[in-house]
């Protein structure tokens, strides 16, 4: 940032504006967590005065720097801040309305609710990972748009951000591909929920860090000086940067001050009044005195230069349409003919593939006319098959590869992917088992939640990954990932359905996608070319019946073939047997009742197979006793043997479709 003149007011009372707000806001709702907006104020103020790079008049200004605050519980401290700073949408009518139906001020910052706020945090050290997302897409997108990308991650954390697992795993990715732009200020006030953090944790997180690859330091987080001065070492470092910054929770209150009493509930207003004497702040509730007001405005307002610049720059750059492009998330003019000729090639090559390896064929094909696909795996690209011939890997100085190594960190990958898709100028994907789908859980959930489009390519989607055994053979997954709301899941049966789930996934802007796929190989069942999408409607009959229509088999994935064998059997004995392939639950739910009820056939005759937990089917086959699936855990030996004992076969399909009859 360029030299700033001398404040016209204190450091304290612009300090201490964030502290009233909180406090107000807070006691109003008589919900929240006054303590942590109190403690990180003055580290605050010193960043938005002198560092970080915003404009509030054009908040979602590309080059802009990202503040994450990923103790989302402090979110009046993110909200006092866009207000005092002049973002439009937060007014102090906003602030009066924390915690309420329908205000965009949430107990916790939800992404969507109001410019300025970057990600949805709340589940402690989510908001971590996504920085380390964003601070790679920043630097991958400088390698490929050189002049329009210069900005730096700035993330407020807290205890509880440190202790979560999850952060061990994006500070090592991040101190391995040497993320000099991501920015950690840490609130060390030694205080959780249950009391003294030292009940729980004696971690010396500046040693950690440092043993991670990142510069750390300790400062008193209510010296301005000291914040400075330690920002600017930050700005100038080779590696990622922890800040942390020793803090009162509570800061001001007179007698909770440094207690957990302050951490997640209003202070009461004998607190708040005594509060207030003691800070020197006389002003009456959400009443910030002028003076005050416009300093902080005046901080909002230095942004327009910056974006005015950037403007200029942009608007010379002979990239800039592209760039454009990818920021607003269109896909490509040859995305639709490369997916056509794709579908005709694999049409007319009918192989029979697990669809792990038609991902990657799929992906073959795409990956030269995305430019903004990212791929990734955790430390399973060759069983995942995420790589592709034509791209390179991410590691520092160069980022301008294509493809990142996340290591064994399938949360940390998870929430990173989440980071670079909120950044925007990518879409990300990354693989791990089909099981491990646990680990990504968290950050999957808050894709969802934020509409984000990210891909997760989970391959070995069922028993039929044979000898690994029971624990790695995902059984209750698919029903649990089923149950996210605004989530695709997709379960393709051979490499055109595969194709046209991916196609889906690439266009859908606004929720993530999990492309569940086989270790085994499957053939190919869609054997003539249509340029309609058929995935796209979630389900729709593969096989038809001969003859009058009597049965019924729905299936997915893997277990397609199963039914199409069943739909054979049982056309020999004069039922006429239809094949149903549902490899979107979500998309065929979606659809007109009349389509469902023509696709689904009469209920009486319909069973379902599906090589994992039945739970959910009975909403299109009336009850458990109607599909063939799992009824427990896997066990270890071949695929082959394994759908055998657990009796997932022809057999017994065409059997049950016979005692539902």
């Amino acid at each position: 940032m360029d030299a700033l003149r001398p404040l016209d007011v204190p450091h304290r009372d612009l300090a201490n504006a964030i502290r009233a707000l909180a406090m107000d806001a807070v006691e109003k709702a008589n919900s929240g967590h006054p303590g942590m907006p109190m403690g990180m104020a003055d580290v605050a103020t010193v960043l938005f005065h002198q560092f970080l790079k915003f404009d509030p008049a054009h908040p979602d200004w590309p080059d802009r720097d990202r503040l994450v605050l990923s103790a989302g519980h402090g979110s009046m401290l993110l909200y006092a801040l866009l207000y005092l700073t002049g973002y439009p949408e937060m007014t102090i009518e906003e602030l009066k309305r924390f915690r309420q139906l329908g205000s965009r001020t949430a107990g916790h910052p939800e992404f969507g609710h109001a410019p300025g706020i970057e990600t949805t945090t709340g589940p402690l050290g989510q908001g971590l990972g996504n920085s380390v997302g964003m601070a790679l897409a920043e630097r991958m997108l400088a390698a490929h748009f050189d002049g329009l990308v210069d900005h730096r991650t700035y993330v407020i954390a807290g205890d509880g951000c440190l202790m979560e697992g999850i952060s061990h795993e994006a500070a090592s990715l991040a101190g391995h591909l040497k993320l000099n732009r991501l920015i950690v200020l840490y609130d060390d006030n030694s205080i959780s929920i249950d009391g003294p953090t030292s009940l729980a944790v004696d971690d010396d997180a500046v040693a950690r860090f440092q043993a991670l690859g990142w510069a750390a330091e300790r400062i008193d987080g209510h010296d301005p000086a000291a914040i400075a001065g330690a920002l600017t070492r930050a700005q100038t470092s080779d590696r990622p940067s922890l800040i942390a910054c020793k803090t009162i929770i509570g800061y001001g209150a007179p007698t909770k001050a440094g207690t957990a009493a302050t951490h997640g509930s209003a202070l009461g207003k004998e607190e708040v009044a005594g509060a207030r004497q003691k800070l020197g702040w006389h002003a009456e509730p959400f009443d910030i005195p002028q003076p005050i007001l416009t300093v902080w405005r005046g901080f909002g307002q230095r942004g327009a230069a910056l974006h005015g610049e950037w403007v200029r720059r942009h608007a010379a750059d002979p990239a800039h349409e592209a760039f454009d492009r990818r920021i607003q998330g269109a896909l490509p003019e040859g995305f639709e003919a490369a997916v056509a000729r794709l579908k005709r090639g694999f049409v007319a090559e009918a192989p029979k593939l697990a669809t792990r390896q038609s991902s990657q064929n799929v992906l073959e094909g795409l990956v030269p006319v995305l430019p903004e696909l990212v791929g990734g795996s955790a430390d399973l690209t060759g069983s995942n098959n995420t790589k592709t011939k034509d791209m390179s890997p991410v590691r520092p100085p160069d980022y301008a590869g294509r493809y990142i190594y996340y290591g064994v960190r399938e949360h940390g990958m998870a929430s990173a992917m989440n980071g670079i898709a909120l950044h925007r100028g990518f879409i990300p994907y990354g693989g791990t088992f089909l099981v491990f789908t646990d680990y990504c859980r968290p950050a999957i959930r808050l894709a969802a939640l934020m509409g984000q489009r990210v891909i997760y390519v989970m391959t070995h989607d069922s028993i039929g990954l044979g000898e690994d055994g029971p624990t790695h053979q995902p059984v209750e997954h698919l029903a649990a990932l089923r149950a996210i709301p605004n989530l695709l899941v997709f379960r393709p049966a051979d490499t055109v359905e595969t194709l046209e789930c991916w196609a889906l996934a690439l266009a859908e802007r606004h929720r993530p996608s999990i492309l569940a796929l086989t270790r085994q190989a499957l053939p190919t069942v869609r054997l003539k070319y249509g340029k309609d999408n058929l995935c796209s409607l979630g389900g729709y009959i593969l096989g038809r019946a001969e003859g009058r229509r009597q049965a019924t088999i729905l299936a997915t994935g893997s277990e397609i073939q199963i039914a199409m064998a069943a739909r054979e059997l049982l056309q020999k004995e004069g039922i006429g047997t239809a094949v149903v392939s549902l490899p979107c639950w979500e998309l065929f739910d979606a659809q007109p009742e009349a389509y469902r009820r023509r696709v689904l056939g009469r209920s009486r005759g319909r069973v379902a197979v599906e090589a994992a937990s039945p739970f959910g089917w009975e909403r299109y086959v009336g009850s458990a006793d109607a599909v063939v699936g799992m009824k427990g855990f896997g066990a270890s030996a071949p695929a082959g043997d394994l759908y055998k004992h657990f009796g997932i076969t022809a057999e017994a399909v065409a059997a049950a479709a016979k005692a539902r009859l």
